[in-house]
């Protein structure tokens, strides 16, 4: 088929396999010079991983997602996918690491934008495992050889040895925490000031911290805790193939398509967890009740069903937020989903609905011009969509937030808070001190 499209062919190959643990096998295969894309949320029962690069695409600007489908559409087109393609994670995917910001500085440790396709696959949904291993295929391309190595691959993915992946720990506490950047509570006034002139109604705004420990941090060991610790959350890993990783628990996400069903949610408003049952429920029922925080998400949801009307879609939610309690703080929370309309692809949809006021605010451009001035630390993935799309269209993608990028021996932090007509900054900056102190633990023995 290369040698008759004259182009080379993508060559998936599928295979149903005993139940694995893919960050175990990401473990056993991890290099630090090779990409690598790890997502997990116990709670939704499903874990990928994939690993080594065989396709990758990068883009920046406001158009990037408009360029990643159609990069995905040619490939898809000179594809050949077997096996059963019906289980979930099956067949090729394309994995995502995307900036806050579309145009990303040329030195900055990711692109605007890069999708790959991996060598390898690991995914495990519920009780099905479905090892999957992705080829480049030429006209010129030795297929005996390339066919003895994925039956190889395939052998050691039957009868995996546990015993090969190495327990990765995370670094003792860190020697050195520093505030990256300006004056925080200054910036939210500020930020405050412009929102009484009506420059824009929500702004949020980040800080950055940098740990350094005198061990280099590997993401595996911290995402094996992150997993354990924060079930209802996306932890991931991202590696940039320079050493590099982008790691975190987030509670957020962006979208999910399946079976031409699309599903986001409104998150705003946040209030710690308490100490004993009836606590963490008088503090869950102030947070119901808050004026300030109930405002903050209702702006979320108008912006997410405005962002999405030029769709069409019968849009569904029910009238009042829920409050989601994670490990260490809980929000505010209304699921959103409607049937697609043909010809809308999930892309089209990160597209409109990032970022969301969640993690920039609204309006929209005025608010993001304010973040510029206003946030002295790029963000970089921190706040981005991050996540995957399938060769059915379907896919999923989840915001980077409560997430470091890890470099060696340090790693850069970053926390933010909704800023609206009422909040106070030293509660702001509280509230990004108690995200810091989750993160901070989980990536080391703090």
């Amino acid at each position: 088929m290369a040698k008759a499209a004259g182009r080379p062919q993508l060559v998936s190959i599928s295979l149903a396999v005993e139940h694995l643990d893919p960050l175990a096998v990401l473990e056993s295969i991890f290099e630090p010079n090779e990409l690598h894309f790890y997502a997990e949320r116990p709670a939704q029962g499903f874990a990928v991983a994939g690993a080594e690069a065989v396709l990758q695409f990068t883009a920046s600007g406001t158009n990037r997602f408009v360029a990643a489908r159609d990069f995905i559409a040619q490939v898809l087109a000179d594809t050949i996918a077997v096996g059963p393609l019906d289980e979930p994670f099956a067949g090729p995917h394309f994995f995502f690491a995307s900036a806050f910001d579309p145009d990303e500085a040329a030195d900055a440790a990711f692109p605007a934008l890069r999708l790959f396709v991996p060598r390898w696959q690991v995914a495990r949904m519920g009780d099905s495992t479905v090892a999957v291993a992705n080829l480049l295929i030429t006209a010129e391309a030795p297929v005996e050889l390339i066919a003895a190595k994925v039956w190889k691959a395939h052998h050691k993915f039957r009868a995996f040895d546990y015993r090969q992946a190495r327990q990765k720990d995370r670094p003792s506490a860190p020697r050195l925490i520093e505030e990256v950047g300006g004056d925080y509570q200054r910036n939210v006034a500020q930020a405050l000031h412009e929102i009484a002139r009506g420059d824009y109604r929500k702004i949020v705004l980040s800080r950055a911290r940098r740990l350094t420990t005198t061990e280099e941090f590997h993401p595996l060991g911290v995402l094996n805790h992150l997993r354990q610790h924060f079930p209802g959350c996306y932890s991931f890993s991202i590696a940039n193939g320079k050493g590099q990783s982008f790691i975190g628990a987030s509670p957020e996400r962006l979208v999910r398509v399946a079976n031409g069903r699309m599903h986001t949610e409104a998150l705003a408003g946040s209030a710690p967890r308490g100490e004993s049952a009836s606590e963490d429920a008088a503090l869950s029922r102030a947070l119901l009740q808050s004026e300030k925080d109930l405002r903050e998400h209702r702006l979320v949801l108008e912006s997410i069903l405005r962002r999405i009307a030029d769709l069409n879609l019968n849009v569904e939610h029910a009238a009042q937020p829920r409050v989601l309690g994670l490990a260490n703080v809980q929000h505010l929370f209304l699921p959103v989903s409607a049937n697609l309309s043909a010809g809308v692809h999930i892309l089209d949809l990160v597209g409109r609905l990032h970022p969301t006021p969640a993690v920039g605010g609204t309006p929209r451009d005025p608010a993001l011009a304010a973040i510029k001035r206003l946030e002295p630390v790029a963000r970089g993935l921190y706040a981005g969509p991050q996540g995957w799309v399938d060769h059915r269209g379907g896919g999923e993608f989840f915001v980077g937030i409560r997430s470091a990028l890890i470099d060696g021996h340090t790693a850069t932090v970053h926390a933010g808070a909704g800023i609206v007509a009422g909040s106070d900054a030293e509660k702001e900056f509280a509230e990004t001190e108690l995200k810091f102190k989750a993160l901070i633990g989980a990536l080391t023995h703090a």
